[in-house]
């Protein structure tokens, strides 16, 4: 066994700890948490380390198969311009892909990242996932717009699928302007028969709204240069999201990620339905892709389950949930640590169902411990970072 003593400890479901110490044994479980009135009951020599310790941290929003990609995709063009560069340049030697989805493993878990929400088009981070430190639930994403290509393209994922087994996997929808309303029937069906996490992007740039409101925008041109045939679509008169709602089940919990042109009318709507909505940011990315952030108080008070994510590296200079929290407490200062904290944590367990051992520091969980240094008190600043402890 080993103790940490540090400034405060940040169990996160309880209040911080002033001079807490957390006792782990040699499998990261915790055996304690206490303070310095109360030192452990073992003999274990005490490491005195300044900061603030906090659990690992959960990733609910990545794209590990993406990570061959880093710096190929100039930053702020827009999402349909992103989206253009993805489809012309995702494609690369198999040896490449893997070399840097594995080296994008190693960040995360060297960034103190415990767990992962991972997205997949195809089976080739498989064998990763299988050998990583990291848990990982992978989303098998459909693209497909098309009614005719449904029944194939649902079929394809579930061969997918099965190339990860037995590592906890999804079928999930890609996102509004990407699927059919037959591809999210044939989704949701799937889903009322069993356990099926779905992870949505979600309203991502203004032109997502254009599209479903009005059928104009980028999304028109997109899907001509694509050399797709859209005339079946007609307008919903409504935001994305509100279009979508009532094609998605109520039996699973879904994650509505970016969100970024989501506003406080949507929000409402989908109260309305019965829906087990959680919402992810991945802040970096919106600035790399849109240069602008989700109107994120909107969100907060709302009732809803808030986690945090990078997205790729394709969208974003590195993997690092603190980096992520940081540019949040940025451009939104009014966020407490303790609030950007159960983001980064707790909330991401709780979605991805591992919160039983995951996302807090308490004892018999192997939740990983982190140290956070360069506060400004308890306050992030850019000069915060990160050390894995366990």
């Amino acid at each position: 066994m080993k103790s940490f003593k540090a400034d405060y400890v940040y169990p996160v479901c309880a209040d911080p700890i002033k001079n807490g110490i957390v006792t782990v044994d040699d499998n990261g479980t915790i055996i304690s948490v206490t303070d310095d009135k109360t030192p452990p009951a073992s003999n274990t020599p005490i490491e005195q380390v300044n900061g603030i310790i906090v659990p690992g941290f959960i990733n609910t929003h990545c794209h590990t198969e993406l990570s061959h990609m880093k710096g190929m995709i100039a930053a702020g063009g827009g999402l349909i311009s992103f989206i253009k560069d993805i489809l012309s340049s995702r494609s690369a030697e198999a040896a490449d892909m893997l070399a840097a989805a594995e080296a994008a493993d190693q960040q995360m878990y060297n960034n103190g990242i415990v767990a992962v929400g991972d997205i997949s088009n195809t089976g080739i981070t498989a064998p990763i996932k299988a050998k990583s430190k990291l848990y990982y639930h992978t989303f098998i994403e459909i693209l497909g717009f098309l009614p005719e290509s449904a029944d194939s393209l649902f079929e394809k994922a579930l061969e997918t699928a099965e190339e990860f087994k037995p590592q906890p996997t999804s079928i999930t929808a890609h996102a509004p302007y990407s699927v059919s309303k037959e591809l999210f029937k044939l989704i949701k069906k799937h889903c009322d028969t069993g356990t099926n996490l779905l992870s949505i992007h979600n309203q991502e740039c203004e032109d997502e709204n254009k599209f479903y409101r009005y059928k104009l925008g980028g999304f028109i041109d997109l899907y001509k240069h694509m050399g797709v045939d859209i005339g079946y679509f007609r307008p919903q008169a409504r935001n994305s999201l509100q279009s979508i709602i009532p094609l998605l089940t109520n039996r699973q919990k879904i994650l509505l990620v970016h969100n970024t042109c989501t506003n406080l009318k949507d929000i409402y709507f989908i109260k309305r339905f019965d829906r087990k909505i959680n919402w992810c940011f991945c802040p970096n990315a919106n600035i790399y892709i849109e240069k602008r952030l989700p109107k994120i108080e909107l969100f907060v008070n709302q009732g809803f389950n808030i986690t945090l994510g990078t997205d790729s590296l394709a969208s974003n200079s590195k993997l690092c949930i603190l980096s992520e929290m940081k540019t949040l407490q940025q451009n939104f200062p009014s966020l407490s640590i303790d609030t950007l904290l159960e983001w980064g944590t707790i909330n991401g367990a709780r979605f991805l169902g591992i919160d039983s051992d995951k996302g807090t520091i308490e004892a018999g969980k192997t939740p990983g411990l982190n140290l956070l240094t360069g506060l400004d008190g308890v306050k992030l600043t850019p000069d915060t970072s990160v050390k894995k402890l366990v």
